[in-house]
């Protein structure tokens, strides 16, 4: 059924987070992702009574549900941060951003693992950011934190399977920890998705090695560069090095029911018909 299929994008929330659902709408969205807060900076002014209202009230008047709603976190945030000061900068910040979620009466919260900066091991940040999302389910109370796989820019972790199934394994509430899987990033990061038989394989790895059941979203995302190239530019679907094939086959998974697909793609003009193309796909896949 199409309804079981939650496709959207990441639209502004610009004069406050209750617009963002009225501009999901007008696309044709049933789902969407936004930032509840200025994402380039440190602070931001608390919600007010009346924007979680409001932002509620719209929700409800576009019919679009808190599951389908997949909030990101600020891009400053590096919850792996080999420097104690600048670590506990991020951890505050994060626990402040799930607590906006939870404000707003949503369940997941979208991040960026984070980075060793070159100055501490791998393994060692990959600890730091289990702690982190450790520190902060402890402190808040609904919210579950959505890791996305990044495409392996410089010292950025979380581009392999076996570093996200890391990041899991350390976290103590494994009811409150999912993945939110990039296609431009897993594409870039070495993993091809850019035809069918591609596809399966790729997402068969994924299932074994960190599993469908943490899969809690999804960025539908084509990639201007090619396969393993490590680098994160995003393209309009079907339009870059990935194709059409492999969105083809994830809209055929059952994986992908009921949970937030976002577009990040470059020309907001055409998300609508991005959004009616992949609606096409799940009819195709029935």
């Amino acid at each position: 059924m199409l309804e079981d299929y939650l496709i959207g994008a990441h639209v502004s929330a610009a004069g406050g987070a209750a617009n963002a659902p009225i501009n999901a709408k007008t696309i044709g969205a049933n789902a969407f992702a936004l930032f509840t807060k200025n994402q380039r900076r440190w602070q931001s002014k608390p919600l007010t009574t009346q924007e979680i209202e409001l932002f509620k009230q719209h929700c409800q008047q576009v019919n679009i549900k808190p599951n389908a709603i997949l909030p990101h976190d600020s891009y400053l945030i590096n919850l792996g941060h080999p420097d104690t000061e600048q670590l506990q900068k991020s951890r505050l910040a994060f626990v402040d951003e799930m607590q906006r979620c939870q404000q707003l009466g949503l369940s997941l919260l979208n991040f960026h693992p984070g980075s060793h900066l070159r100055k501490i091991s791998e393994l060692d940040c990959l600890s730091r950011i289990s702690d982190s999302i450790n520190w902060a389910l402890e402190q808040t109370e609904g919210v579950t934190a959505v890791i996305e796989n990044t495409a392996g820019q410089g010292s950025n972790l979380g581009h392999s399977f076996e570093q996200l199934a890391q990041i899991i394994e350390q976290v103590e509430d494994k009811t409150r920890v999912g993945i939110c899987i990039d296609t431009c990033h897993m594409f870039a990061a070495g993993y091809d998705i850019s035809t069918l038989d591609a596809a399966k394989q790729s997402f068969d790895l994924f299932n074994q090695i960190v599993g469908f059941d943490y899969l809690k979203a999804m960025h539908l995302n084509d990639s201007k560069n090619p396969l393993a190239s490590r680098v994160d530019r995003h393209a309009s679907l079907g339009q870059g090095y990935i194709g059409q094939q492999g969105f083809e086959y994830i809209m055929s998974l059952d994986a992908v029911r009921h949970i937030p697909l976002i577009l990040e793609t470059v020309d907001p003009a055409i998300w609508p018909d991005e959004i009616n193309w992949l609606r096409s796909l799940t009819k195709k896949a029935a």
